[in-house]
């Protein structure tokens, strides 16, 4: 249920539907827009905030144990995956292929 806002009218209880849990919190909050490319949102300046924040307490917690943080591309070509197929089929329900044509 949602209300005038898009907000929705009540947040589901975290133990009763985890997923649907985390959208109504994200929606209460502003956090964030639907994109759309389905399975992508556009973070808003109050979700960017926090994203920040996390981020920054995680890169502490990682720099303290003496290790150094790493980002990975959003986007990698399939013939990496299929290189590493192997690596890859437990993978394969959340890998997204996007597909062009020029």
């Amino acid at each position: 249920d949602v209300d005038g806002d898009g907000r929705p009218a009540r947040v589901t209880p975290r133990a009763e539907d985890y997923a649907a849990w985390y959208r109504d919190v994200i929606a209460a909050g502003d956090l964030v827009d639907a994109a759309p490319v389905k399975g992508c949102m556009i973070i808003r300046p109050h979700g960017y905030a926090l994203w920040s924040a996390v981020r920054e307490a995680l890169d502490k917690r990682i720099v303290d144990t003496g290790h150094t943080n790493a980002y990975f591309p959003l986007l990698i070509p399939q013939s990496f995956l299929s290189k590493e197929a192997e690596h890859v089929a437990g993978f394969a329900k959340e890998c997204a292929v996007v597909t062009h044509h020029r």
